[in-house]
C-alpha cells in the first residue's frame, strides 16, 4: 500500500481498471475539517467520511488537544479570496500559537456540556474548525477536481491535498478487472479466496461504512458484523446508500452510471432492481 503522511495523509485503498480501460480508484483521505467543503463541491466523487454525529466527546477533545488542525500558510490580509503574502516570522507564530490556544480553550465548555448530559451532535460542532475529518472517496473523474484544486489560486490546504491525490494516482498500478468481477476497497486476497462475491460486496461496503467512527481501519470484524452492518444500510427506511457507491464492476457500456463513468457501482444496481420491481 502506497502512503503519504504529511499535515494531510492519502492512501490509494483499491485501484482498478476495466477491459474497456477505464481507471476506478477508491482513496482514503485524512485533511484539516475546515476544507471539506471544497471537496464536497465535486459531484462526481462519491464520498463517506467520518461524523461530529457519530465519534464521542471524549475522543474528538483529544484529537483537538493533541493533533489540532491547523493551517498551513498564514497570508496577510487582501482584498479577494486569496491571501497575501505570509506574514513575518514573529507574527506567523504567534498567529499559530493563537490557533492553538482557541482550540485548545473551546475544549472547556465543550468538556462541561459533555458533564451536562448534551448529545455528541451538538457539542461535537463546536470543535470542528480544529479537527481532521477522515473520507473514503471514490471516482472515475478526476481531471476537474485536479484542474481546480492543484490551480495557484486554490486555498493551500485544499492544494496541498490534491498533489498529494494526483501524485498517488501516478504512482499507483491499477489491478485488471474483469467483467463479472468487483472493485471492493477494504477487501484483501483473502477475503476474496474465503467469501462469495456477495459477501465481500458487503463486507466492502459495512467497512467504507466505519469510517463515520474512525474505525475503518486495522479493526479485524467477522463477516456476520460486515453482513449485518450491511443490512442495517441498505434495509433502513429510509436506506443510506452512500457506502454502496465504492463498489462497482465494469460496465460494457461505456457510458456513466450515476456518476461513475464504465462501471456500475453497487447502489446503481440495488436502485436499478427496485426501478424494475
Amino acid at each position: 500500500m502506497i502512503v503519504i503522511k504529511m499535515t494531510t495523509e492519502v492512501k490509494i485503498i483499491a485501484d482498478s481498471i476495466s477491459p474497456t480501460g477505464v481507471r476506478i480508484t477508491t482513496m482514503q483521505l485524512k485533511y484539516p475539517r475546515f476544507i471539506h467543503s471544497e471537496l464536497m463541491t465535486h459531484r462526481v466523487l462519491s464520498r463517506n467520511a467520518s461524523s461530529s454525529r457519530a465519534i464521542p466527546v471524549n475522543r474528538m477533545l483529544k484529537y483537538v488537544w493533541n493533533d489540532p488542525a491547523i493551517p498551513i500558510y498564514w497570508g496577510s490580509n487582501k482584498p479577494g479570496m486569496q491571501a497575501g503574502t505570509e506574514l513575518p516570522a514573529f507574527r506567523r507564530l504567534l498567529a499559530i500559537g493563537l490557533w492553538k490556544l482557541s482550540g485548545k480553550a473551546i475544549c472547556i465548555p465543550v468538556w462541561c456540556m459533555a458533564k451536562l448530559g448534551l448529545h455528541k451532535q451538538v457539542s461535537n460542532r463546536l470543535l470542528e474548525p480544529w479537527l481532521h475529518i477522515h473520507v473514503v472517496v471514490t471516482s472515475t473523474e478526476w481531471d476537474n477536481f485536479f484542474n481546480l484544486r492543484c490551480h495557484k489560486d486554490a486555498q493551500p490546504e485544499i492544494r496541498q491535498l490534491a498533489f498529494k491525490m494526483r501524485s498517488m494516482l501516478t504512482l499507483s498500478r491499477p489491478r485488471h478487472i474483469d467483467y463479472g468481477e468487483w472493485h471492493l476497497p477494504y477487501v484483501n486476497c483473502l477475503d476474496r479466496r474465503n467469501y462469495s462475491v456477495e459477501d465481500t460486496i458487503k463486507m466492502s461496503a459495512a467497512r467504507c461504512c466505519r469510517v463515520s467512527y474512525v474505525n475503518h481501519e486495522g479493526k479485524h470484524t467477522s463477516l456476520k458484523e460486515d453482513i449485518d452492518r450491511y443490512n442495517s444500510l441498505v434495509e433502513a427506511d429510509p436506506p443510506h446508500m452512500s457506502p454502496v457507491e465504492h463498489q462497482a464492476t465494469p460496465a460494457v457500456n461505456g457510458g456513466f452510471f450515476f456518476n461513475l463513468k464504465g462501471w456500475k457501482s453497487q447502489r446503481w444496481v440495488l436502485e436499478s432492481q427496485k426501478v424494475k420491481e
